[in-house]
C-alpha cells in the first residue's frame, strides 16, 4: 500500500493515542445526538455487537460493555467491578500501564501479588504458573498484552493457557493492540478485554469498551466498589433499555466511532490493518537503524503499534530539540518511559501508512543536528 495520510491538521501524530484519524471519522461528529433516541441507541447496540463479532467466532459466549472516559476508566471498572471482596489478583507487570493496574487494585483495597518481569522482559508463563501454585487464594490474573512503555507484546496465549489450568479469570488490557492484530478471546481464554476507542480502531478519545464472556460478568453483580464505574451496573442498563448508558454518553464520539468500525471493514478487517501496521513498524525500524538510531527491543518482542529507540551516543543530542524539528516537519512523536535507558518512542498506529514512515525517515536524516 502507498497511499499517504491526508489530513487538515498540522502534523501526523505518531503516538500510541489519541492518534490521526480520516477525515471521515472527524465529520461523523458533526451531527448532534440525543441520548434517548431510538436511533442513537440503536448505534450502541450495534456498535456493541460488531465489537463482539471483531474479538471472536464464539459471539454467543461474549458480550461488551461501552464506557464513558479514558481506557484507565474501563480498567479500573473491571478491576474494581470483578474481583470479590474475598478474591485476590495476581498482576504481571512490565512497564508502567502494568504498574497502572497495581495501583488501581491497592487504591480499592484488592488483595494483590505482583510479578514484575522488568521494563525489558516478556511476562512469562512459567512464573505465572509458579505463583498460582504457591498462593491458591488468587482468583484474578490481570496482564498488558502491548505495553506501551517501550512497545513490548506479551505472550497472552500462554499465560492464558496457564491461567486456566488454574480456573482463575484472565483480564487482559489490550488498549493498544485490539483491532491491530488478530486475536480471539475465546481461544485465547480471555473473560475480560479492555480497550477503547482512540486507538487501533482509529476513533477519537471519549469512552472505552470491555469484551466480556457473559458468564463472567454476570458474577459481577454487586461487586462494584464505585458507582459510576459498575461493569455489571453498565452492562445491565445497555441490555435492558437497548444501548441506553447509564448516564450521559459521549455521542459525538460514539458516532465517530462506528463510522471508524465501518472504515476497519472496509480495509479488509483486523487483519488487513495488523499487514498495514507491521509494514509502517518494519519500515520505521529499519530505516531509524540506518540513520544511527537503535531500537530498545529484540524484534521477537517488538509489537507492530510502537516502537522505542534508544537517544543516540552524543552530547548534542537533545530529545526536546528532535521533537520540534520533526513537530515543524509534520510529525509529532513520543518522550521515552522507561528508567533503564534513555529513549524515546514512535507510534505507527492510526491513519498512517507506509509512505508516511517514509517521509518521516527523510525528515528524521534531514534534522540530525547531533552528528
Amino acid at each position: 500500500m502507498t497511499q499517504t495520510t491526508t489530513t487538515d491538521n498540522p502534523y501526523l501524530l505518531l503516538t500510541p493515542g489519541p492518534l490521526s484519524t480520516s477525515r471521515t471519522v472527524r465529520e461523523a461528529m458533526l451531527r448532534d445526538w440525543c441520548t434517548w433516541d431510538r436511533d442513537y441507541n440503536e448505534l450502541v447496540q450495534s456498535i456493541r455487537q460488531l465489537l463482539v463479532r471483531l474479538a471472536t467466532a464464539q459471539t454467543d459466549d461474549y458480550t461488551s460493555v461501552l464506557m464513558q472516559g479514558s481506557g484507565t476508566f474501563c480498567v479500573e471498572a473491571v478491576i474494581s467491578s470483578a474481583v470479590p471482596a474475598d478474591g485476590k489478583l495476581l498482576v504481571l507487570t512490565n512497564g508502567a500501564y502494568g504498574d497502572r493496574i497495581v495501583e488501581m487494585a491497592r487504591v480499592h483495597g484488592i488483595a494483590t501479588e505482583v510479578i514484575d518481569f522488568g521494563e525489558l522482559a516478556p511476562v512469562d508463563a512459567a512464573a505465572t504458573e509458579r505463583a498460582l501454585v504457591a498462593d491458591a487464594a488468587i482468583t484474578h490474573v490481570a496482564v498488558v498484552h502491548s505495553e506501551t512503555t517501550t512497545g513490548l507484546l506479551n505472550p497472552i496465549a500462554e499465560i492464558g493457557v496457564a491461567v486456566k489450568k488454574h480456573g482463575k479469570v484472565f483480564i487482559v488490557d489490550a488498549m493498544s493492540s485490539f483491532g491491530g492484530i488478530p486475536l480471539d478471546v475465546a481461544e485465547l481464554s480471555i473473560d475480560f478485554l479492555i480497550s477503547s476507542a482512540n486507538k487501533c480502531i482509529q476513533g477519537v478519545p471519549g469512552f472505552g469498551f470491555v469484551i466480556a464472556k457473559t458468564s463472567e460478568l454476570r458474577k459481577c453483580a454487586g461487586i462494584a466498589r464505585t458507582l459510576s464505574l459498575d461493569l455489571y451496573g453498565q452492562w445491565k442498563t445497555m441490555e435492558e433499555q437497548n444501548g441506553k448508558w447509564r448516564y450521559t454518553s459521549p455521542t459525538h464520539v460514539v458516532r465517530a466511532f462506528y463510522q471508524a468500525l465501518s472504515e476497519l471493514v472496509a480495509e479488509g478487517g483486523v487483519a488487513k490493518r495488523h499487514e498495514r501496521y507491521k509494514r509502517n513498524q518494519e519500515i520505521l525500524a529499519a530505516g531509524m537503524e540506518r540513520l544511527g538510531l537503535r531500537v530498545l527491543l529484540p524484534k521477537e518482542s517488538q509489537s507492530p503499534f510502537i516502537t522505542s529507540f534508544y537517544y543516540p551516543e552524543s552530547e548534542a543530542f537533545s530529545f526536546a530539540e528532535l521533537y520540534d524539528r520533526l513537530k515543524q516537519a509534520g510529525f509529532v512523536i513520543y518522550p521515552g518511559k522507561i528508567s533503564q535507558a534513555d529513549t524515546f518512542r514512535i507510534g505507527n498506529i492510526g491513519e498512517v501508512y507506509p509512505a508516511d514512515m517514509e517521509r518521516l525517515l527523510a525528515a528524521v536524516e534531514a534534522n540530525r543536528f547531533w552528528l
